[in-house]
């Protein structure tokens, strides 16, 4: 192995275990991170390290941002900031997967899926990250009712806005550092946008979601006031972690279909 492949292998465990360190991922997370930088390296070089670090710096720096007006998240949400490896997964599995094809059998289209899979990614996090600070509750897709700020499958004019921009970040950066032509930029975008929708739907209508017991909280988790709450909707075995893999790698594979089409 030449010295600049070691120098990147370290850059790339240094990086995940800092990120570790700063409370952006636990353990388990810096674990996963690493080995999914690994493989995006392997299959993309540089430019898809790249590409993942806008993903990865970007949804960690707003994840911190305004906290204390998302400190009620915590009472909602099954996870906290923080990502494990389950989250790294779901957000970089489909990308690392693009890596590790790429670099077994090299093909433009892996690079479409990386792209889309992580613009769907980015999309849903910013959505999700920037939503919660809009100043209307944002309205329920299934019940058309407004909601408290970050339950699943619901949305607002703000979290839409932060979904189509978090997509578009993620498009032109693609198009600029691997030189895609702009109608293949602008479905990125589109296919970005579309995950983060798609997100939103299975959130509404698959995601296991659960009531508190005793203070009757719509919450994600299955212990809330210290005592086990009521599933009141979804599927037990999907979780947010679930929604996010499945949405990300669905439109990268429609995105795969398109490009083998065209």
């Amino acid at each position: 192995m030449e010295t600049d492949q070691l120098l990147v292998i370290g850059f790339i465990a240094i990086f995940s275990a800092a990120s570790g360190y700063f409370k952006f991922l636990k353990p388990s997370g810096a674990v996963a991170a690493f080995l999914t930088g690994l493989l995006i390296w392997a299959g993309f070089d540089l430019k898809g390290l790249i590409l993942l670090g806008v993903f990865f710096l970007t949804s960690s720096l707003l994840s911190r941002y305004n906290s204390i007006r998302k400190e009620h998240l915590v009472e909602i949400h099954e996870k906290d900031s923080a990502r494990d490896w389950a989250q790294v997964a779901a957000n970089g599995g489909t990308a690392a997967l693009a890596g590790l094809a790429n670099f077994i059998s090299p093909d433009p289209v892996w690079l479409i899926v990386l792209a889309i899979s992580i613009a769907s990614a980015n999309a849903d996090t910013w959505a999700s990250e920037l939503g919660v600070l809009s100043k209307q509750q944002p309205v329920s897709i299934k019940s058309f009712k407004r909601v408290p700020s970050g339950t699943s499958g619901a949305v607002s004019g703000f979290g839409t806005a932060a979904t189509a921009a978090g997509s578009l970040v993620i498009a032109l950066t693609a198009g600029y550092l691997f030189g895609m032509e702009s109608g293949w930029v602008f479905l990125v975008f589109l296919f970005g946008v579309a995950g983060s929708l798609l997100d939103t739907l299975l959130g509404a209508y698959l995601q296991a979601g659960f009531q508190c017991v005793r203070c009757h909280l719509p919450t994600e988790k299955m212990i809330h006031c210290s005592t086990p709450t009521k599933q009141i909707s979804g599927f037990s075995r999907i979780n947010n972690d679930a929604v996010n893999f499945i949405s990300g790698f669905t439109v990268a594979i429609m995105g795969m279909s398109l490009y083998n089409i065209l």
